[in-house]
């Protein structure tokens, strides 16, 4: 080879070696720049918890203590400073969650988003309900003290949010932005925390719905059909109400007691065909998923000779938790009283919503009274913007909402009609094909009436519950908290305990059940008042010793006789006809009853039960089966020798669930096949559905055991029994194989967290890294570990409810009282808080409820000093 090829060459060789060396260092800098902007979207979020802050609208020095949990303990020389760094602190966890849900609640869902046909739905809804521009009017008759802390909570956040980036705020905003959905960061007002409330509200009512269900069930079936199965008589004297008689200390005619209490059919004024509309589930969930426990026992049942008080409320699984645990501190100066809460609260609001103060502890559970009704309204032909009313013509009200949607510049207008009963709440729908709003609905309009959508107080009642010292200043503060209602149990530092329902009740017409929709032309059926504080039921110190609710029945029948007797005869005082049918009730009052005296760790263990109630009311009809096959029959006497416990390592729990599913779909499903019923107003599993069908089995001859798909053949109870049973071993089989002793209920009941709305984006990559599980779970429907599931779900046996946190305080002294709630305290995926209370939530553990200044500081991993920013000048 000649000197001068050889040159060459390595000319070349130096040139490919020197273009690598180019590519090598463009690749490992376009690796290190991905991997630094990796970093930074995804860590850039994480708020400062340690060391010192200086932050403007301060008035002095505050300190912000975490444990190893990431929980706040918030220490502060003024009720200003207090509420300041609450809101400046929450913002530091769940700024993502408090920017979407306050969307939420003004119906602007889509500027988050972008538009979709779901979420077009709810945000029509919202603003047909119109929550933004009640919120606005109830900021403005707030009292003094009210709205100083709201305010003082709101210039928390704002501080905050203020000084930070957009894109350090939270990984949503980046994530969405790489999407095309930019979003436009507002400062917080006072009208976000309050609408909060109207979001609650919605999610904990019942009643609108129902009824719109109720009539088209009712026109598929008929009237007795739909009767047996959504409104089975309530099982009074076989499961405890809340309040017992003796407890009441009443007097009434026994003669009124059974019409008072009539389920009634309301066929004189049932409205055929009645209309529709799309019922929106935000953020708590809904259905009969939704409930709690709660429940108290007084010195004469606790080892301690003090009231113990727990709680879990049963809500939508989400992520993060809607709970955020928090501990307010006052440090007195210059003769102010003390100030101490630790408990829960949600992001978007001030103080403690359930803990415990120096003085007193409380817990809730929903009522659940029936506080909506729905109205058929007459249109005039000649003008759609009038409505009949006895007789004569009315004028609506009507204004106009635009929808915008992130990531377009599209919008679309709609209008929305009011009558003095509520708004029409079935125009504005969506074309299914088209997508297209379709404007007024003069066809069979509804219009609405519920207590939400009066103007309330409620956050008043939050602070009155913080600062209360006894029972009277207890119930004086609920005597605000007019929606939703619930079921507040009661415990002090003196060994006292009781029960206090609070509300805005409606008094209905003697004609009007609240069932099914009523005409709204006409005052016949008009509301006649609500209930008067003083006359809802309260406990002190009850004779039993002890209190509990779960959503269950709250009043014997005799109130209402009571009622009528106080209140005036001729009209409905009846609560509602949908409560909870008592399983867990019956299950805690049990243990309550069997297991005193009661410690911490007794407590946790009834938190904890997973016995179904209405397996023992169902397994004698399968033990008296004959079976032909020998595998079956074998299979059914190894499912016999079950403790009817949902463990997650139960074999037995899998094969019953199974079966039970299929119970639902040959009993129930066969019948309710319509197009014109969703998924979710079908049997599912609820109480509602185990108490029908323990009804039904009672009665094997009755029409809901013939399967309607099978002509010419009528099929009963026992036939139905082994069809379901057979078909629930070979799902159990196909699913976990043929060795039973390997079954396990948690491989087939899972619980899986999932962030909104990057959580359900459809892109793999992200919602790896921002959803957490699935996991396996104990617990089922109606069990005490109330982790409800749904037949017809995507999964049938997925998590949909579930305790959203657990709480033990203890009145002997505060500082061991215990808690844990779902994920963690933090809304950002990638902080270690994000998820590292989902094991201890799911095994029933718990993590101390810290109370004094030395269990504070002992614990404290993390110290935040926030001052005073000084202005330059």
């Amino acid at each position: 080879m000649s000197k001068e090829a050889k040159m060459l060459r390595t000319l070349k060789r130096k040139i490919i070696a020197t273009v690598l060396g180019i590519i090598v260092v463009i690749i490992a800098c376009v690796l290190i720049a991905g991997y630094i902007l990796y970093i930074d979207y995804t860590r850039g979020p994480l708020p400062q918890h340690d060391g010192e802050l200086q932050v403007e609208g301060l008035n002095n020095t505050v300190e912000v203590l975490r444990d190893e949990w990431g929980i706040p303990h918030i220490y502060a020389k003024t009720m200003h400073d207090l509420f300041f760094a609450q809101g400046f602190t929450q913002a530091q966890d769940r700024w993502w969650q408090m920017e979407f849900w306050r969307h939420i609640g003004s119906g602007r869902i889509e500027e988050t988003t972008g538009r979709d046909d779901d979420l077009l739905d709810a945000d029509i809804m919202i603003r047909t309900l119109g929550w933004r521009q009640i919120v606005e009017q109830e900021v403005g008759l707030c009292d003094e003290e009210t709205m100083a802390y709201l305010q003082a909570f709101a210039d928390g956040v704002n501080a905050y949010i203020s000084n930070r980036n957009y894109g350090d705020l939270a990984l949503e905003y980046s994530l969405l932005k790489l999407a095309g959905r930019c979003i436009k960061i507002e400062q917080w007002t006072p009208a976000d925390s309050l609408v909060w409330g109207k979001v609650m509200a919605w999610d904990l009512a019942r009643g609108g719905h129902v009824e719109e269900t109720r009539s088209t069930i009712s026109d598929l079936i008929g009237q007795e059909m739909t009767d047996q199965w959504m409104t089975p008589p309530w099982p009074y004297g076989e499961r405890p109400t809340i309040v017992q008689l003796a407890d009441l200390n009443i007097s009434t005619q026994a003669g009124s007691i059974e019409k008072r209490n009539k389920t009634g059919t309301v066929t004189e004024h049932q409205i055929a065909g009645s209309g529709d509309f799309n019922y929106i589930n935000l953020v708590f969930g809904q259905g009969r998923g939704v409930g709690s426990n709660n429940w108290v026992v007084g010195g004469n049942m606790s080892e301690s000779g003090m009231p113990l008080l727990a709680n879990d409320p049963h809500l939508g699984i989400q992520l993060p938790s809607i709970w955020y645990e928090i501990g307010l501190h006052l440090i007195p100066e210059d003769g102010q009283e003390p100030f101490d809460m630790t408990g829960f609260t949600f992001s978007p609001i001030p103080g403690v919503v359930i803990g415990h103060n120096s003085h007193i502890g409380w817990g809730v559970t929903n009522t659940g009274p029936d506080v909506a009704d729905l109205y058929e309204i007459k249109v005039n032909p000649e003008n759609p913007l009038q409505y009949e009313w006895n007789g004569e013509w009315r004028d609506m009200t009507v204004r106009q909402e635009t929808i915008r949607f992130a990531g377009s510049g599209d919008t679309i207008d709609i209008q929305v009609r009011e009558t003095h009963i509520g708004p029409i709440i079935n125009d504005n729908e969506l074309d299914e094909e088209t997508g297209e709003v379709l404007g007024f609905n003069n066809e069979d309009p509804l219009a609405m009436r519920w207590t939400g959508l009066e103007l309330s107080n409620m956050t008043r009642a939050v602070f009155g519950l913080n600062n209360a010292t006894n029972w009277d200043e207890f119930r004086d503060a609920l005597q605000y908290w007019d929606v939703p209602s619930q079921n507040f149990v009661y415990a002090d530092v003196e060994g006292n305990i009781g029960y206090q329902m609070p509300g805005r009740i409606p008094i209905r017409a003697d004609n009007h059940t609240g069932l099914l929709p009523a005409p709204g032309w006409t005052d016949e059926y008009q509301w006649q008042g609500y209930v008067p504080y003083e006359k809802l039921p309260s406990v002190f110190n009850p004779g039993q010793g002890y209190v509990a609710t779960a959503n269950q029945a709250v009043v014997p029948p005799e109130y209402y006789a009571w009622l009528a007797q106080e209140l005036g005869e001729g009209r409905n005082y009846v609560f509602s006809r949908d409560w909870d049918y008592g399983y867990r009730a019956e299950r805690i009052v049990e243990l309550l009853e069997s297991g005193a005296p009661h410690t911490i760790e007794s407590y946790q263990r009834i938190q904890g039960d997973n016995k179904s109630i209405s397996a023992v009311e169902i397994m004698p009809y399968l033990a008296a089966l004959e079976f032909d096959d020998n595998e079956l029959a074998g299979a059914r006497d190894w499912l016999l020798e079950w403790d009817y416990q949902f463990d997650m390592e139960s074999p037995q729990a899998a094969l019953y669930a199974q079966f039970w599913a299929s119970l639902l779909e040959n009993l129930y499903h066969d019948q309710l096949d319509y197009e014109e019923l969703e998924a979710e107003d079908k049997a599912y599993g609820s109480d509602r559905d185990m108490w029908s069908t323990a009804l039904l089995l009672q009665d094997p001859e009755n029409i809901w055991w013939d399967h309607a798909a099978t002509e010419g053949v009528i099929e009963t109870r026992d036939e139905i029994l082994l069809q379901s049973f057979q078909e629930g071993y070979d799902s159990t089989v196909s699913v976990l194989g043929s060795d039973r002793e390997n079954w396990k209920w948690g491989d087939l009941h899972k619980a899986t967290f999932v962030t909104n709305p990057v959580g359900e984006s459809g892109v793999g990559f992200v919602e790896r890294r921002v959803n957490r599980g699935p996991y396996p779970v104990s617990g089922s429907m109606a069990t005490i570990n109330n982790t409800a599931w749904g037949v017809g779900s995507d999964e049938d046996f997925e998590v949909l409810y579930l305790p959203s946190m657990r709480i033990i305080l203890d009145l002997s002294d505060f500082s061991k009282s215990v808690t844990v709630h779902t994920t963690g305290q933090s809304g950002h995926p990638y902080s270690s808080h994000y998820s590292d209370l989902i094991d201890p939530w799911r095994y029933i553990e718990y993590h101390p409820m810290l109370w004094t200044r030395q269990q504070v500081e002992d614990a404290a991993v993390a110290r935040l000093i926030l001052k005073p920013r000084q202005l330059d000048g």
